[in-house]
Formats: C-alpha cells, sequence, structure tokens
C-alpha cells in the first residue's frame, strides 16, 4: 500500500489536546489517529446523506411518567415494525428509562423513524447511530 505524505498546522493548544488523546486511545503515531478521523468523518458524511441500506441503533431516555408516552413509543415502533429488530429497555431509576432499538432498513425509513420518537414530548434524550448495512 503507497501513502502520500501531507502537512497538517495546529494551534499548539488543540495539538496539546490532540496528543492526550492519542496517549489515551493508545495510539501508534498521530498519523494513525488521523487516519481514523478521517475514515470516520468519511463513513458519517456517507451515511448522513443520500439513500440506501443502513443499520445502527436509537438510543433514548425517556421520562416513563409522561402522559402517554410508553404507549407513544410503542405505537411508533409498531408503525415502524420492518425497521426495528430488537429493543433493550432499562430502568435507569423511578423516573427515567433508558432505551436502545436496534434498528435496520432504508436510510429515509430509519431517520424517519428516529425522528418520530425524539420529537415525542417526554424523549430527553435521542441518539441515532447507523453505518452502511451489509448487502
Amino acid at each position: 500500500m503507497s501513502v502520500e505524505r501531507v502537512g497538517v498546522s495546529f494551534e499548539p493548544e488543540l495539538l496539546a489536546s490532540f496528543d492526550a488523546l492519542i496517549r489515551e486511545k493508545n495510539y501508534a503515531s498521530r498519523s494513525e489517529a488521523l487516519r481514523d478521523l478521517v475514515r470516520e468523518s468519511l463513513a458519517k458524511s456517507e451515511i448522513g446523506s443520500g439513500s440506501g441500506a443502513v443499520m445502527g441503533t436509537l438510543t433514548i431516555l425517556y421520562d416513563h411518567d409522561a402522559s402517554g408516552l410508553s404507549h407513544k413509543l410503542v405505537h411508533v415502533q409498531h408503525e415502524h415494525h420492518a425497521e426495528v429488530m430488537s429493543t433493550l429497555h432499562v430502568h435507569v431509576d423511578e423516573k427515567n428509562c433508558l432505551e436502545v432499538l436496534l434498528i435496520r432498513g432504508e436510510r429515509s425509513d430509519v431517520k424517519q423513524l428516529a425522528d418520530k420518537i425524539r420529537a415525542l414530548k417526554g424523549v430527553a434524550l435521542g441518539e441515532l447511530v447507523l453505518v452502511k448495512a451489509g448487502d
């Protein structure tokens, strides 16, 4: 494999923070860390636009005492039964629940599901993480 060398300029504070991250994550070099960051950014950019099959997770934190929220969450998931592969439900405390949905489908359908759930009153957090689905 051939490589191309490039030069990158950093402000001193940014470089110090980057070097600390490199040590924390046990990278062998700045180059390897930069390559990983570029690959991650390209993958996110590819997933973030266009169409195609994706899979991933939707992690939500919500107040289970919010009026009718549990019923609404189940209803939305049933509307998108083709995309919801599985769910994991955890009771965080007396008031809050954490739920992780394993999802798969066309990017637009998966995004619509995530947007519907995140928009429900009582959902405090909704983080969607996607990767390109295999063939």
